[in-house]
């Protein structure tokens, strides 16, 4: 059974194998190959367990039978190109990630449902996609999300190529359609 709950430091480790999976097969195609080869769940656990998380930010994970099979992370909006300047005006998903044998099984959008649910103090709340992430695209424009116009640039660590990425956002209120379809079917 598929449970959301907040992470703990137990499950560091499992969620940077999900992180690391999950950028390897959602971005084979996306990302020079050189990029998702060096990834590397261990740094990445060190890197989550170092860096400093602003106020107001959580995590929360899909445990189906005690396996971590997703993330999700949220918390203020962050100002792009700083390190570490938000808008408190506005929440966003900083990452949502499912491991590739679990897509199409609901865990996405139960990890979308507690990640706008953490965000209900904001009217609206966004997140940045990488424009020819096609999938994911999908997945949040099904879960009531859209373009608004933002566009950046984003250099993965050890790249050096700029890949076009586009912000979408949505009202809290009105984040998940009515005629959401089966998740089964994404």
């Amino acid at each position: 059974m598929l449970v959301v709950r907040a992470m703990t430091e137990a499950d560091i480790d499992a969620v940077a194998e999900v992180h690391v999976r999950t950028w390897q097969a959602a971005y084979a195609g996306i990302m020079p190959a050189e990029v998702l080869d060096a990834l590397d769940p261990a740094v990445s656990a060190a890197h989550r367990r170092e860096r400093k998380v602003p106020d107001g930010a959580r995590t929360v994970v899909a445990d189906e039978d005690g396996q971590v099979v997703g993330f999700a992370s949220f918390g203020p909006s962050r100002v792009p190109g700083t390190a570490d300047e938000y808008d408190t005006r506005f929440g966003e998903v900083y990452a949502i990630y499912v491991r590739p044998e679990h897509w199409g099984t609901g865990a996405g959008r139960a990890l979308m449902d507690a990640a706008r649910a953490g965000l209900a103090g904001y009217p609206e709340f966004r997140l940045w996609v990488l424009e020819d992430n096609h999938r994911a695209r999908r997945f949040y424009e099904r879960a009531g999300l859209a373009p608004d116009g933002a566009r950046d640039f984003y250099t993965p660590p050890g790249g050096r190529e700029k890949l076009a990425e586009i912000r979408y956002s949505a009202s809290i209120l009105d984040s998940w359609r009515p005629d959401y379809p089966d998740s089964r079917s994404l």
